[in-house]
């Protein structure tokens, strides 16, 4: 049989396959759509439809010999999950810009793939990797795989494919919690002279206590803002 994708898909193809614009893969009895896609390095979170034979087919269906299987690329954006975003220890720096920008990103250094899809489940999130193995367990409810090549290409993609509304400077980078507005007597203590002298406005992590204020932080989000097309904050 014959697998072909969409042209968002080819990279995640074998080079040899990528090239060809197509994959032929031996037919086994039994074989579902899904595992042919799966097992050709597309995992089926990536994928939107699937057409045998030009008709509609899920990824449970098994296909007959010789049946051309062609793979479609999940449609962008897609609606924001209730839970949020959950992200693998591996993006830690997308995470914060994530927050930055207001967005509920869960991080953990410390989370392995296991507790991630664990979490998923239990919150309703879904999982942001670049490990196309993780993608492919079947008790993950929903995946997306980032592209990039660093944070800022990793964030555009994020944005492009989910189109969330942006809250900038709403959210801790550190633990991701909401912030809050905080008087200026009550982090007073924790501030350095020359913010104390200078600044009135200041919030605090309503999780972890840290305390916030428009400055260095403002502009970076701006720049970032800036780049993804947005209004600066």
């Amino acid at each position: 049989m014959e697998l072909t994708v969409d042209a968002a898909l080819l990279p995640l193809l074998p080079p040899r396959a990528r090239r060809a614009g197509r994959l032929v893969v031996r037919h086994e009895e039994h074989v579902t759509a899904g595992h042919v896609v799966q097992s050709a390095g597309v995992p089926l979170p990536e994928v939107g439809s699937l057409t045998a034979d030009g008709t509609r087919v899920s990824p449970a269906d098994r296909l007959r010999p010789g049946a051309a299987l062609h793979a479609r690329a999940a449609p962008r954006p897609e609606p924001v999950p209730a839970g949020g975003f959950l992200l693998d220890v591996h993006l830690g720096s997308l995470a914060r810009r994530m927050r930055l920008l207001g967005l509920d990103a869960a991080w953990s250094a410390h989370a392995d793939d296991p507790d991630l899809v664990v979490r998923a489940c239990a919150e309703g999130r879904v999982l942001l990797t670049a490990d196309r193995g993780l993608l492919m367990r079947r008790a993950l409810p929903r995946g997306a795989l980032v592209r990039g090549a660093g944070a800022d290409e990793q964030l555009t993609d994020v944005l492009d494919r989910f189109r969330p509304a942006l809250a900038p400077l709403t959210r801790c980078t550190s633990c991701g919690a909401p912030l809050r507005a905080a008087a200026k007597e009550e982090v007073a203590a924790e501030l350095p002279t020359g913010t104390r002298r200078s600044v009135d406005a200041f919030s605090r992590c309503t999780a972890c206590g840290r305390v916030y204020w428009r400055g260095a932080h403002a502009r970076r989000v701006d720049e970032v803002l800036r780049r993804v097309g947005a209004p600066p904050s």
